[in-house]
C-alpha cells in the first residue's frame, strides 16, 4: 500500500503538467503536417540534398586566394613549391569543363527532387496515421457516451425490478440477471475508458506533442469523405499520382546519371589557370634572368587527358546498370501492389458499407421498438423496467453502428491514401 501511494505521489507532477487539447480533424491534420517528427526529418534531408548541389556546383565558381611567398633565397630564386618567391601572390581556381562532375551535379539535383517527394510521402503517411488515430479516438468517445447511457438504463431497470422482487411480483433470478447486465455494462465502460485514453495519448504523440499530453476529438458533423467516381478511376489515379512510384523513378534517374558519370571518366578535364605575383629584387632575379619585372601575371587553361584509366570505371558502370535493373523490377512490382491495394480497399469499402447499413437497420429497429414500448407503457400494458432494458439495447446498437462507421471511414482513408488525395480530402 505504501508503494502504491509513493507511485501515485511520483505520478502527480506528470499529470499536473499534462495537457488535454480538443481539436477538430482538420486542426489535427494541420498540426501534424507542421510539426510531426517524420516530416521535420524529411525537410532536413531535403535541405542537405540542396546543399550538396551547391557544394558540387562550387567547383565551377571562381575562387581567389591571396597570400605571400616572401622568402630569402641564396642562389637560384625558387621556392619549395617551384614558384618564384613573391611579396604578394594571388591565385584563381575554377573548373571549366568536367563532364563527370556535371553528371554528379545532375545526380545531386535529382536527389534533391527525390527528397522533396519524400516529404510528400511522409506527409501522406503522417496524415493517414493521424486521421486513423483521430477517428479511433472519436469512435471511442462516442462509444463511451453510449456505454454510459447503457449503464444508466440498466441501473434504472434493476432498481425497478428490485421493487417488484421485494413485492414478490418477480423472481429473484430476474434481479440477478439485472445485476450481471449492469456489471457487464460497467466493464464495457472501463474498457472503453482505457481505449479512449490510449487513443488520445497515441494521437498526441503522432502530433509531436510532449509525452503525457492527450488530444481529444471534437465531436462534430463533418461532410463525408469524397472518393473517386469508380474503382477503375481510383486505380488509374493511384498509379498516375503515386509518390512512391515517383520516388522509385527518381532513384532510377539517379542511377542513369551515375552510369553516365562513370562513362565520362575518359573525357578530358579543363581548369582555369590564373595567377598574379609581385616580385622583389632582393631575391636576385636580375642575376639569373636577362630582365627583371616586378608585376607578373598568368592566365590560361590546364588540360588533363586520361590515357590509361583502369577498369574501375567499367565495373562501376556495371554496378549502376545492375542497380537500375533492380529499380525497374521494383517499379513494376510497386505498380502491381498499388493496383491490388486499391482494389482490395474498394472491396473493404463495399463490405463496410454493407455492415454499416445492417447496423443502421438494426439500430432503427431498436428505436422503433422503443417507440412501440412507449405506446404500450402509456396504455399500462408494459413495465417501465422493460422499456429501460430496451433503451440499453438501443445504446448497444449505437455502439455497433459507431464501430461499423469507423471501419467504413478507415477503408475510405485507404483509398484516399493510395490515390494521393488524402490530405486534400481531409482539409
Amino acid at each position: 500500500w505504501k508503494c502504491m501511494r509513493l507511485a501515485a505521489l511520483l505520478a502527480i507532477p506528470v499529470f499536473l503538467h499534462a495537457e488535454v487539447r480538443t481539436l477538430t480533424l482538420r486542426q489535427a491534420i494541420d498540426l501534424a503536417l507542421e510539426q510531426a517528427p517524420e516530416v521535420a526529418l524529411a525537410r532536413l534531408d531535403q535541405q542537405k540534398s540542396r546543399d550538396q548541389v551547391t557544394v558540387l556546383k562550387d567547383a565551377f565558381m571562381p575562387k581567389v586566394f591571396a597570400g605571400s611567398g616572401a622568402a630569402y633565397t641564396y642562389g637560384f630564386p625558387a621556392s619549395i613549391d617551384g614558384n618564384a618567391p613573391a611579396i604578394i601572390q594571388a591565385k584563381t581556381v575554377m573548373s571549366l569543363f568536367d563532364k563527370p562532375l556535371n553528371f554528379q551535379i545532375a545526380q545531386a539535383s535529382e536527389a534533391a527532387r527525390g527528397a522533396e517527394i519524400d516529404i510528400s510521402l511522409r506527409q501522406q503517411e503522417v496524415a493517414y496515421r493521424v486521421a486513423a488515430l483521430y477517428l479511433e479516438a472519436e469512435e471511442s468517445a462516442r462509444g463511451f457516451a453510449s456505454a454510459q447511457r447503457q449503464v444508466e438504463n440498466l441501473q434504472n431497470a434493476r432498481a425497478l425490478l428490485k421493487v417488484r422482487v421485494d413485492e414478490g411480483r418477480e423472481l429473484p433470478l430476474a434481479l440477478r440477471k439485472a445485476d450481471v447486465a449492469v456489471q457487464r455494462a460497467r466493464m464495457n465502460v472501463e474498457t472503453l475508458t482505457y481505449n479512449l485514453g490510449n487513443s488520445e495519448s497515441a494521437l498526441a504523440l503522432a502530433l509531436g506533442l510532449p509525452a503525457g499530453d492527450r488530444v481529444r476529438a471534437q465531436i462534430e458533423d463533418r461532410p463525408a469523405l469524397v472518393l473517386p467516381l469508380s474503382e477503375e478511376a481510383s486505380v488509374e489515379q493511384a498509379l498516375d499520382g503515386s509518390r512512391e512510384l515517383r520516388r522509385l523513378e527518381s532513384n532510377l534517374q539517379v542511377k542513369t546519371l551515375e552510369r553516365k558519370q562513370y562513362q565520362a571518366a575518359n573525357l578530358p578535364k579543363i581548369n582555369l589557370v590564373a595567377q598574379y605575383s609581385l616580385l622583389s629584387k632582393y631575391n636576385n632575379f636580375q642575376d639569373y634572368f636577362a630582365r627583371f619585372q616586378r608585376h607578373n601575371a598568368e592566365l590560361g587553361a590546364s588540360f588533363e587527358i586520361p590515357i590509361l584509366n583502369g577498369h574501375g570505371a567499367r565495373a562501376q558502370m556495371s554496378q549502376a546498370d545492375a542497380d537500375a535493373a533492380k529499380l525497374r523490377i521494383e517499379v513494376s512490382r510497386t505498380r502491381s501492389r498499388i493496383s491490388s491495394d486499391v482494389r482490395r480497399a474498394w472491396q473493404d469499402i463495399r463490405h463496410a458499407e454493407a455492415a454499416r447499413d445492417l447496423a443502421r437497420a438494426d439500430l432503427d429497429l431498436s428505436r422503433d421498438q422503443i417507440a412501440y414500448d412507449l405506446a404500450l407503457m402509456e396504455e399500462g400494458r408494459l413495465l417501465q423496467a422493460v422499456l429501460e432494458q430496451d433503451r440499453a439495447v438501443e445504446n448497444e446498437k449505437w455502439l455497433s453502428y459507431y464501430q461499423a462507421q469507423h471501419a467504413l471511414d478507415l477503408a475510405k482513408l485507404d483509398v484516399l491514401k493510395s490515390t494521393g488525395s488524402l490530405i486534400a480530402a481531409l482539409r
